[in-house]
C-alpha cells in the first residue's frame, strides 16, 4: 500500500470524534476518561484492520458521515448498523475491507444501536494528550482540535500494519457480535452510598425500566422511571464518580454517567454499571428503556475477563 490515506470530510454527520480507549490516570486532576461510548466495538474495529487495541477511531453517532479517502485503505465498521455504503454500494460491517483511492464513505438508515466506529489500518493520527487522543469536547482537548469533525477537515491514518493486505476479509464471527437491544437488561453492583436510599430504592430499581430521557449524550442519561427515594438529604461530600455510576439527584430520578462524566460528583451512587455492559449503554438513545440486574463484584470481575478471554479466541489483538 502506497502512502497512508486522508480522510476529506463532506459531511460530519450529528456527532462523529475521534476516540480510542480513553485517557486514564488523569481524573484527580479533573480530567475525565472519555474514550468510546463502545469500547468493545472499537477494541473489534481495531483488530480486524491489524490495529493496537488503543489507536484511535472515529465514533459516529447515529447519523453518520460521508468520508473521501484520498488513497488506498483497509477499513472496519463495528457497533451500530448505520447502513454503511461504499460508492453507494452496501458494505458489511463487522468486517475489514478494501477501499480504493477516491471513493466515498457513507451512512445512511439507522438500523440498530446508536454509535457506529470507523477504524483504518494504522489508526487515525492525532497528537496524543495525557496519553490518550480521544476527544474530550467540553474541556477542548485531544482529537481534532477538541471537537467533533466538520465539513472539510481531513484526518490522518498512521502507516499502516506491514501485514495489512492479509487482513481483508477478516470478520468477528456472527456468534460473536453484539445484540443491541433498545431495552437491555444491564448488570449493576450496588453503589458506595447504597446505605443513603431506603431499602425500597433498590427494589424499585431493580423491578422497574428506566427511560433514556432527551438530557442524554456522551457524559451521562437522565433516567426516568419510579422515584428512588433517599434517607435524608439528597447533597453529599464530594468524591470520585467511576463510569457507570447511577446517582441520583433531590429529584430522586437516576443518572447513569457514561464515556465523558465528571470526575467527582455530590450526590450519592446507588449503584454502577458493571463494565461489561457499558457497551450496550452505550448504543442506546432517548426513548430507550433500560432494566437493571444484580450481581455482585466477583461476579463482575468474572465476566469482563471472560468477555476478553472469548474475544481473543476469535479474533487475537495485534501487537502493541
Amino acid at each position: 500500500m502506497a502512502e497512508p490515506p486522508r480522510l476529506r470530510i463532506i459531511r460530519p454527520g450529528i456527532f462523529s470524534t475521534v476516540q480510542d480507549l480513553g485517557r486514564f490516570g488523569f481524573q484527580r486532576f479533573g480530567m475525565p476518561v472519555s474514550g468510546a461510548m463502545d469500547p468493545l466495538a472499537l477494541r473489534v474495529a481495531n483488530r480486524l484492520v491489524g490495529n493496537p487495541d488503543r489507536a484511535a477511531g472515529l465514533e459516529c453517532t447515529v447519523t453518520g458521515p460521508e468520508i473521501l479517502f484520498d488513497g488506498e485503505a483497509v477499513i472496519a465498521i463495528t457497533g451500530a448498523d448505520l447502513s454503511p455504503a461504499v460508492n453507494g454500494t452496501p458494505v458489511p460491517a463487522w468486517t475489514a475491507i478494501a477501499v480504493k483511492a477516491e471513493s466515498v464513505l457513507s451512512f445512511g438508515l439507522r438500523r440498530t444501536g446508536a454509535r457506529a466506529y470507523l477504524a483504518v489500518a494504522g489508526g487515525i493520527d492525532v497528537p496524543v494528550i495525557l496519553g490518550s487522543r480521544s476527544t474530550h469536547t467540553r474541556s477542548g482537548t485531544g482529537g481534532l482540535a477538541g471537537r467533533s469533525v466538520v465539513e472539510g477537515d481531513v484526518l490522518h491514518a498512521a502507516s499502516p500494519p506491514a501485514d495489512v493486505a492479509r487482513r481483508i476479509g477478516q470478520t468477528l464471527p456472527a456468534p460473536a457480535r453484539p445484540r443491541y437491544e433498545p431495552a437491555p437488561q444491564l448488570r449493576m453492583i450496588l453503589g458506595p452510598q447504597v446505605h443513603e436510599f431506603k431499602p425500597e430504592a433498590v427494589d424499585r430499581l431493580l423491578s422497574e425500566p428506566y427511560t433514556i430521557s432527551p438530557e442524554a449524550d456522551r457524559m451521562g442519561y437522565r433516567l426516568s422511571g419510579a422515584p428512588l427515594p433517599h434517607r435524608g438529604m439528597a447533597d453529599m461530600i464530594t468524591d470520585a464518580t467511576p463510569a457507570g455510576s447511577i446517582q441520583v439527584q433531590a429529584s430522586q430520578q437516576p443518572i447513569l454517567l457514561m464515556a465523558d462524566h465528571q470526575t467527582t460528583g455530590g450526590y450519592p451512587k446507588i449503584a454502577v454499571v458493571i463494565s461489561v455492559d457499558l457497551p450496550l449503554a452505550g448504543q442506546l438513545i432517548p426513548g430507550d428503556q433500560m432494566r437493571f440486574v444484580l450481581v455482585d463484584a466477583a461476579e463482575a470481575s468474572r465476566l469482563v475477563r471472560a468477555c476478553l478471554a472469548e474475544l481473543n479466541v476469535v479474533l487475537p489483538p495485534a501487537a502493541e
